[in-house]
């Protein structure tokens, strides 16, 4: 028994001497040499990477004109169940601000289940359905209840599945449609990128079907025409207000005000000489 004894205490202190806890090993297990607390490579933990060029929440994050103005020339890509990535550049937007703005369907700030993705975070789609068949989509904004739609795109990578996707689409056999009409219009984008009620609530910031990257080059100020935006009917002066945004001289946008773009070139005549 003094044995045993003996052999107990110089166990005992040999423990008290020692600067490693009992736990100190599960601590360290799967922890990188620089005290990372993320685990080790491991099927487990793989996180898909996003695309490097990706535009993130911050772009969105901004008023709502600023980011209809800022969405023209960015490139709008869709990945098919397939795998084939669709992309267009983006040459016409619209701009609803929210509860002061007559034409929104936000106005009076009111929130209701069809409307819902205007009221979440800057980046997230609202799609919403007109005469019970097509779809437009939107991007929500800063405000409460702003967003921008989406009008006109210019196509740029399938076009065929695009046209494959418009003529699916549509109740009766036509002539193929050309590039200029694949995505001249809020529902004709729609179709062609086989955007549906699906998208609505989405981030385009996080999604792994829908989301956006920087187009090759800004336009500049005077690319870019303002004037009012369409099929607003009877909203008084909102009817009127300059918020609808498309590239000067593109031939994808949908509808061209002559009459703008004369007082455009006019101005930029008269300050040039």
């Amino acid at each position: 028994m003094p044995r045993k004894r003996k052999l107990l205490a110089q166990l005992s202190a040999l423990q008290s001497k020692s600067s490693i806890s009992p736990f100190d090993g599960l601590e360290n297990l799967n922890v990188t040499p620089d005290r990372d607390s993320s685990p080790k490579s491991s099927k487990y933990f793989v996180v898909e990477k996003k695309n490097a060029s990706q535009l993130e929440s911050d772009f969105f994050n901004q008023p709502c004109i600023s980011l209809a103005k800022s969405l023209l020339g960015q490139i709008l890509v869709r990945k098919l169940p397939d795998g084939r990535e669709l992309r267009g550049r983006i040459v016409e937007t619209e701009a609803y601000l929210g509860g002061e703005d007559e034409a929104s369907h936000s106005k009076g700030g009111k929130q209701t289940q069809r409307n819902t993705a205007m009221f979440m975070k800057p980046g997230t789609l609202y799609v919403y359905q007109i005469y019970g068949i097509y779809f437009c989509v939107n991007i929500s904004s800063q405000g409460e209840g702003a967003a921008v739609l989406l009008r006109s795109l210019e196509p740029l990578e399938n076009v065929d599945a695009m046209r494959a996707l418009r003529s699916a689409s549509r109740k009766a056999p036509t002539k193929a449609l050309k590039d200029w009409q694949l995505c001249n219009g809020p529902s004709k984008l729609c179709q062609a990128f086989g955007i549906d009620k699906d998208f609505d609530q989405r981030d385009l910031a996080q999604d792994a079907a829908i989301w956006m990257v920087p187009g090759p080059e800004p336009p500049g100020e005077h690319d870019v025409v303002a004037t009012a935006r369409i099929g607003i009917g009877n909203r008084g002066e909102w009817a009127l207000k300059p918020l609808r945004f498309y590239l000067r001289g593109n031939k994808y946008v949908s509808v061209v005000d002559k009459k703008v773009e004369r007082e455009m070139a006019a101005l930029s005549s008269s300050s040039s000489s």
